[in-house]
């Protein structure tokens, strides 16, 4: 599994193409051509993009929910709308297509950012007030990870 660092600045273009940038295109050539899944995140005004991989397990997961209780189905109906199978063109643009740039109010300048193993696209704006609204870094830092021993 790929793991993807960094923040990236871009720019979407009038018809909703962005440029990946080449920093981030050097870490995920290699799964490039097996293409992307793009979706609306569950808990932030933001896209994620999966690479196929990534997806692929993701879907494992959630095929395994029965579709006979009604909450699994309702989470299933939302967790897959809009979902969309984008692919880079030959100059290493992407496609985010309208109702899904609505969504996350994505209009002109954005901002990739890694999340592990997927890349949210989020509207540089929004993206900024995330970051600020966290509060106190160091206290969920601690909340989250405080608990963790790693053996390895």
């Amino acid at each position: 599994m790929t793991e993807i660092i960094g923040v990236h600045d871009c720019k979407v273009d009038v018809k909703g193409r962005l440029m990946l940038p080449s920093a981030l295109k050097s870490q995920i050539d290699a799964i490039i051509s097996e293409g992307f899944i793009l979706k609306r995140s569950i808990f932030q005004p933001c896209l994620e993009l999966y690479p196929r991989q990534v997806w692929n397990k993701e879907m494992k997961r959630v095929n395994k929910l029965n579709r006979f209780i009604k909450k699994n189905n309702d989470f299933i109906r939302i967790f897959m709308a809009g979902v969309r199978e984008v692919e880079t063109d030959s100059t290493g643009r992407l496609l985010i297509p309208k109702d899904l740039a609505v969504f996350a109010g994505i209009s002109k300048d954005i901002v990739l950012s890694s999340s592990l193993s997927i890349i949210e696209i989020w509207d540089k704006d929004k993206y900024e007030a995330s970051i600020r609204d966290i509060g106190n870094f160091s206290d969920l830092a601690e909340e989250v990870m405080g608990q963790m021993n790693d053996d390895e």
